[in-house]
């Protein structure tokens, strides 16, 4: 063996301070969607904009802080592609990358067209009026409007071909640009406040009496509207999450950049928003200034600053807008194209997503499809439609961050997190409600936007089990190494296996013991598989790994003479690592060990069981022992009389009784005698209600029907209790063993209260092995949210009883 290298950690330098770190993301805030959509808003909402923009940048806090928990747990890139890839599972990570690389596309072509707009007006004052005969500018012009979304189209190409020649916005161009934003609405804001007090003398009643009565012209459903067509505008704290691996104690300025970048970006849009309603006039007394704003569309902040600024006002604005606009579409286009670019690689797109120009080393397939996507929906929407189609997905994206902010908490409680949001769940579950709520009013704005929403989220879904999920092993890169493997046989057996992941060496003698004995009763390979986790898989040596926790595990496999193989694989991605091998090794069976006393009562089974249980490859269990494992006298079944995960749970009893009436178990007895004892099988039904009461004749004859079909004989025993989980425990009091199976209940009652089976595992003093039956990726994921038809057997009680 060669030398090793020394091994060099590789970190970025931490050399932003807070003011540095709030100030990118208020320049990414403060955007070309200010300029754009302040004037439509206004005429939804009328001065309600004001409250709009509050309750946005309300929510916005609650997202921000969902962003900066996650950023904090993890730095790398991938953003919310990542985050919710790992608080769902693949095929959410897979359409959260999906709906991002759309959304950001849609956002590029709000940005093409507001440079079109605002070029268009520049036109004019230079004296070509390309409106002139036109008596309804924005509908009955066409040599206007095709003028505008030529020039946004010719941006948009400009910056494609600019991103994959390699080149970008520079730091120092970008900073002058926000700075020139800033100072403009800062300006602006501030001599239209003033013009407003010196009109009414002084008096804050008289400015409220005549510029904000009525305060609400639309009702709530108008604000709600201004708040989800604006929304985007409040989009960009992301970008601090992301940095934190660039910030000084990112501990504290994190989250406290997201808050101060919200609530500074807040501010100016409240001041911009009262100027607008309040220190214009529509030139018509009886026409109010939000429906005079709301004709002049994406134009609307023009004639704010030429009436506010009769000498250049309209000038300078229109050339804010043309930097904010120009600016936002260049990072934007990045973006976008770096979200395909990532899925391209990672096996969730067509692999000529994921490659590089060898002369340019810019993602040529992923820029040019982006741009594509940009052109398309430049040509074909009207900039209000454009804009509600990229708030619709940017709420859902929030939706599903907001979900893994909860999910994580209960899945990966080993997590650093540098941050935690506080009132978890509750907070995240408002801003999914509400992000929810915004979203679907969008509706009464744009039929089509959301029309566009789900033809791109229906395609994406076809495109992924169509295509991408069928190749998806053959396209991605191998998020693994072996570092160590040895076989009882030299040649591969073509056998499927029992996969036993084993974590340490305590773990690993009971799991590997049972996964021995379903291995030799199914006449299958055992694998047994230690899986390092480490970021960059160049930094650890085979030397530095302790081989020995597989050789534990197959210890049962050698005294039965099962064939085994053992693994110790390097990995990124534990359960991405599991999942690979699973099927590489035609894997039909996983065995999980899961401490569960390791594990605080707010969280679930453990990142690797919950990611791959969610979605798993084949059959899995989840044992979890009080004791070590032996022989089991006594073992209690849970029904509701149906399942697939019943039916799992009594090939589990009748591979066991198999066995331990076998000569093949006297290898490896702990007693004397103990192989002549017969297991006692018990399947009980846990009443909480008349109505199930009512169904117990039919509960004991598909039980018992079911039971004899797997040749398990077994009692049956009616249990009377208030709720599922009491009558469990008191029934399985006196057994050495208790089957149940995964439960398939809804999102809100497993965050705030855990599973059924989880909260009998912790309480228990019985050995535990959970069945989850392989059922394919689709219905995994709608019987998790309850689509998916009647749930399964055990898994299935009255909820409502407990």
């Amino acid at each position: 063996m060669t030398q090793a290298e020394p091994q060099v950690e590789v970190s970025l330098s931490r050399n932003l301070g807070l003011l540095a770190v709030t100030m990118i993301g208020v320049g990414a805030m403060i955007g070309a969607g200010i300029f754009v959509l302040t004037g439509i808003a206004a005429g939804k909402a009328g001065p309600g904009l004001l409250l709009a923009f509050l309750l946005n940048g309300c929510i916005a806090l609650i997202i921000g802080g969902s962003y900066a928990e996650l950023g904090s747990c993890f730095p790398a890139a991938g953003g919310g592609y990542l985050w919710i890839k790992q608080g769902m599972n693949d095929l959410f990570g897979y359409l959260s990358g999906w709906m991002s690389w759309f959304a950001q596309s849609l956002a590029c072509a709000l940005y093409a067209l507001a440079f079109g707009a605002f070029f268009g007006e520049l036109l004019g004052l230079w004296g070509l009026d390309l409106a002139a005969g036109c008596t309804d500018i924005h509908h009955g012009c066409p040599l206007l409007h095709w003028t505008r979304v030529g020039l946004g189209v010719a941006l948009a190409v400009t910056f494609t071909w600019i991103n994959y020649k390699g080149s970008s916005e520079t730091g120092l161009i970008g900073n002058i640009v926000t700075s020139i934003k800033i100072v403009i609405l800062v300006v602006m804001a501030a001599f239209g406040l003033s013009l407003m007090f010196r009109a009414a003398g002084g008096e804050v009643s008289t400015i409220v009496e005549s510029s904000f009565r009525p305060f609400l012209p639309f009702g709530i459903g108008g604000v709600l509207l201004a708040m989800g067509l604006t929304f985007i505008a409040f989009e960009g704290f992301e970008i601090i999450a992301a940095s934190g691996e660039e910030v000084k104690n990112p501990t504290r300025n994190i989250p406290l950049a997201i808050a101060l970048s919200i609530l500074i970006a807040v501010s100016i849009y409240l001041m911009t928003a009262a100027v607008v309603i309040g220190a214009i006039d529509s030139g018509d007394p009886n026409v109010p200034v939000y429906q005079f704003l709301s004709t002049l569309g994406e134009l609307g902040m023009v004639e704010v600053a030429a009436q506010i600024f009769p000498v250049g006002g309209k000038l300078m604005l229109i050339l804010a807008g043309l930097a904010s606009a120009t600016s936002a579409l260049n990072a934007t286009l990045y973006g976008s194209s770096r979200v395909a670019f990532a899925m391209g690689r990672d096996g969730n797109l067509f692999p000529a997503f994921g490659q590089i120009n060898p002369s340019t080393m810019t993602p040529v397939m992923a820029i040019a499809m982006s741009g594509l996507l940009v052109v398309i929906m430049a040509v074909s929407l009207p900039i209000e439609d454009v804009a509600a189609s990229a708030n619709i997905m940017f709420l859902l994206l929030f939706m599903m961050v907001c979900y893994s902010v909860v999910s994580l908490r209960k899945s990966r409680p080993d997590l650093k997190r540098r941050f935690t949001l506080p009132l978890t769940p509750f907070l995240p579950s408002l801003g999914i409600a509400i992000c929810l709520v915004l979203a679907v009013w969008l509706a009464s704005l744009s039929m089509i936007a959301w029309g566009i929403a789900i033809a791109w989220m229906v395609g994406g879904l076809t495109i992924y089990f169509v295509w991408i999920l069928p190749n998806q092993t053959k396209w991605e890169v191998d998020p693994s190494r072996t570092v160590s493997e040895s076989a009882s046989v030299l040649t591969a057996t073509g056998l499927p296996t029992v996969l036993v992941p084993v974590k340490d060496k305590f773990m690993a003698s009971s799991v590997g013991a049972l996964g021995s004995i379903f291995a030799h009763q199914r006449g299958h390979e055992l694998l047994c598989m230690h899986v390092v986790r480490t970021p960059d898989m160049n930094t650890v040596r085979a030397d530095m790994i302790d081989t020995s926790v597989t050789r534990v595990a197959s210890r049962v496999s050698r005294q039965l003479d099962v064939n085994h193989r053992e693994l110790t694989v390097v990995g990124r991605s534990v359960s991405q690592t599991i999942s690979a091998k699973a099927h590489e090794y035609d894997t039909e069976l996983i065995v999980f060990g899961w401490p569960g006393a390791t594990v605080g009562s707010q969280h679930a089974f453990g990142s690797v069981i919950d990611l791959i249980g969610t979605n798993p490859p084949c059959d899995i269990l989840v044992t979890h022992f009080n004791t070590l494992w032996r022989k089991p006298r006594r073992i209690v079944i849970p029904s509701r009389g149906r399942g697939a995960n019943l039916r799992m749970s009594y090939e589990v009893t009748r591979d066991l009784m198999a066995f331990y009436r076998s000569e093949d178990s006297l290898k490896i007895h702990e007693s004397p005698g103990s192989s002549q004892e017969e297991i006692q099988v018990k399947t009980i039904y846990v009443v909480t209600s008349d109505e199930e009461r009512e169904n117990t004749p039919l509960v004991k004859q598909t039980s018992i029907d079911l039971a004899k079909s797997m040749d398990v004989d077994t009692e049956f025993e009616v249990v009377e209790a208030a709720n599922v989980e009491a009558g469990i425990l008191h029934a399985s009091r006196n057994a050495d063993l208790l089957l149940l199976g995964a439960s398939d209940e809804g999102y809100f009652t497993q965050q705030f209260r855990g599973s059924i089976p989880e909260r009998v595992m912790r309480k228990t003093s019985a050995n535990v092995i959970m069945s989850r039956k392989f059922q394919g990726p689709v219905s995994s994921m709608l019987r998790r949210f309850g689509l998916g038809g009647p749930r399964e057997d055990q898994e299935v009680p009255n909820l409502d009883s407990e």
